[in-house]
């Protein structure tokens, strides 16, 4: 189902095509999907937005001729499958849970504009590039409310829209393929729905195996609840609901950036297999010496390069900062769809991941000895994860206090494990993927250009990436055999 709607005037950096709607080949009729405790966590405005650069080099009037039907057709027969991204989630006022509603005219929203700049090799780099403009190519989303009265109050129900799309296209040079959505689906299920717009693109519709192989499963039974978290997350929940009709006033999934971000950067570091191998190395070697009988028999890169990166990003940011003593946390979510009691399947659509958080001194981190105490306590939270996902889940939303608003963090987005790169909608292998995401936020990927590599994305104020640069080389350097 598509169907065109008209363009409002948007004073943006290129040029409006084509808006649309677009909707499930068949709709599914009007059905509800309840929320499990794991996505009642991180229900509401929390956004994920990626973007997808793919070489393309011809000019708008091809695309719209000749490619574009071909993508709206092919993200239909998608939704089809993927039906609840056509819907949207409702968060009723208390005690009623928030969960995604579908109807039968439900559609996501297409946006297709013309870079009014050629500087596609630009935005598809791994130097600096200016967030707010990184911003434009992303889709943005509006949530709306409807008016209620339950027990005498005119507490309304929140409306949030979970999925939008937008093609930027670059003439004669590429294309960004961009995606914003609302966090009641994890990183994951993002991750296969795109995997198989694009499979089904690539193949014209005809080639439907990767959907054999992996249809999405919307069993919520296979969520077990055994330590009654729902009621935990369900009061955390319901005490930020209570403040979203202020803090939401005038708002987008665009609010999201502040004004600071306006003047920051994202920046890629591609960290190679033979840099992890030296990384690995040395942090085995120093804690096979300090504490041998507890060292760990391997490293995964993941744990070291986190930990090389977080002790350079506090060495960068916080170089003539005199609060030694204050707390620095790395946060990193983890999948759980293989480490719980019960089997929950790849293809489970939903939030299945659990939080984990590494804490140390600022002073520990700038000092001698700071990759190595990084990998040792994100190593542990890795361990204890293992043998009990979600030990202290109930303080959570504490923790997020503490740590994310109160505190100095860098939150992980991403993961190597969801092969973005070999998201192919006919164009090949994409150039750059990339995520917009503010300045407390680390991206991270499997490289585009390296088997075995890293990309990592940073945020950097206009005179912190070349200092970062050169201690990460420095370092590099030092721990070289």
């Amino acid at each position: 189902m598509i169907r065109l709607i008209t363009p409002m005037e948007q004073a943006r950096p290129y040029k409006f095509l084509e808006q649309s709607k677009v909707g499930p080949a068949i709709s599914p009729g009007r059905t509800t999907l309840p929320l499990t405790f794991l996505d009642i966590s991180l229900a509401g405005p929390i956004y994920v937005r990626r973007q997808f650069f793919y070489h393309f080099p011809y000019p708008p009037h091809y695309f719209i001729r000749t490619t574009l039907p071909s993508l709206k057709h092919s993200l239909s027969v998608a939704l089809q499958h993927f039906f609840p991204l056509a819907g949207n989630l409702l968060c009723p006022p208390p005690p009623q849970k928030p969960f995604i509603r579908c109807s039968r005219d439900d559609s996501i929203t297409l946006t297709v504009v013309e870079s009014a700049s050629d500087n596609f090799n630009h935005y598809s780099a791994n130097c600096p590039r200016n967030l707010r403009e990184l911003d434009s190519l992303v889709p943005e989303l509006s949530w709306s409310t409807v008016d209620g009265n339950v027990d005498g109050t005119d507490d309304p129900t929140f409306v949030f829209p979970i999925v939008a799309l937008q093609v930027t296209v670059f003439p004669n040079a590429g294309l960004c393929i961009a995606i914003t959505y609302c966090h009641v689906m994890d990183a994951n299920c993002c991750s296969h729905f795109m995997k198989t717009w694009a499979s089904i693109r690539r193949f014209d519709g005809g080639d439907m195996t990767f959907l054999d192989r992996s249809p999405p499963s919307y069993d919520r039974e296979v969520i077990k609840d055994p330590s009654g978290l729902e009621a935990v997350f369900l009061r955390d929940y319901f005490t930020e609901r209570s403040t979203w009709k202020d803090s939401l006033v005038g708002k987008t999934s665009k609010s999201m950036l502040s004004d600071d971000d306006g003047l920051s950067y994202k920046a890629t570091i591609v960290f190679g297999r033979k840099d992890i191998e030296v990384l690995r190395k040395w942090a085995m070697d120093q804690w096979g010496k300090n504490d041998g009988s507890h060292a760990p028999r391997n490293l995964s890169k993941f744990v070291v390069t986190c930990g090389f990166v977080w002790t350079c990003y506090v060495k960068t940011r916080y170089r003539d900062d005199d609060e030694e003593e204050k707390d620095e946390h790395f946060r990193f979510a983890a999948d759980c769809r293989n480490r719980l009691e019960y089997p929950v399947e790849n293809n489970y659509f939903g939030n299945c991941i659990t939080r984990c958080n590494a804490t140390l001194k600022r002073k520990e981190l700038k000092g001698k000895e700071g990759f190595l105490k990084a990998v040792k306590v994100i190593e542990r939270e890795i361990e204890d994860m293992k043998k009990e996902p979600f030990k202290d889940a109930e303080k959570w939303n504490e923790k997020f206090q503490k740590t994310f608003v109160l505190g100095s963090t860098v939150l992980v987005t991403g993961s190597p494990k969801f092969t973005v790169y070999e998201t192919d909608f006919g164009f090949g292998r994409p150039k750059k993927v990339e995520m917009v995401h503010t300045f407390k936020c680390m991206s991270l990927a499997e490289s585009g250009s390296e088997e075995g590599g890293l990309e990592v994305g940073l945020v950097f104020r206009t005179d912190e990436y070349q200092h970062f640069m050169s201690v990460v080389e420095q370092g590099l350097q030092t721990f070289k055999p």
